[in-house]
């Protein structure tokens, strides 16, 4: 699992929708076709993109294969992601200190 494999696989907004529903607990694909509005084997495609980035991650349940979220790679991305958080929370710092000193007008 690359970090280029797992912002590939973010990149597309139907993957992205496939994650935010898996949040939830773990979905079959029929229940992901559904919530999503995509086909079955688009579906399917989808969520191929996600194991293969290591994103999702399945189990059979009899004749179903059942799809959850890995939380292993996404907290990988949330560290790369914070030192962009701090300096991003700065620059609001900075923003909300400048607004305070700023006089209101009457």
């Amino acid at each position: 699992m690359s970090d280029a494999a797992l912002w590939a696989a973010l990149a597309d907004p139907h993957r992205r929708a496939i994650v935010a529903l898996l949040l939830e607990g773990p979905h079959t694909v029929g229940e992901i076709a559904g919530a999503c509005g995509l086909s079955q084997p688009s579906t399917s495609k989808h969520l191929k993109v996600l194991r293969e980035a290591g994103l999702v991650r399945v189990r059979q349940d009899a004749q179903r294969r059942v799809h959850a979220l890995d939380p292993a790679p996404i907290a990988a991305l949330d560290a790369w992601l914070e030192p962009y958080r701090r300096l991003w929370n700065r620059s609001l710092d900075a923003l909300g200190r400048r607004l305070d000193e700023t006089p209101d007008d009457p």
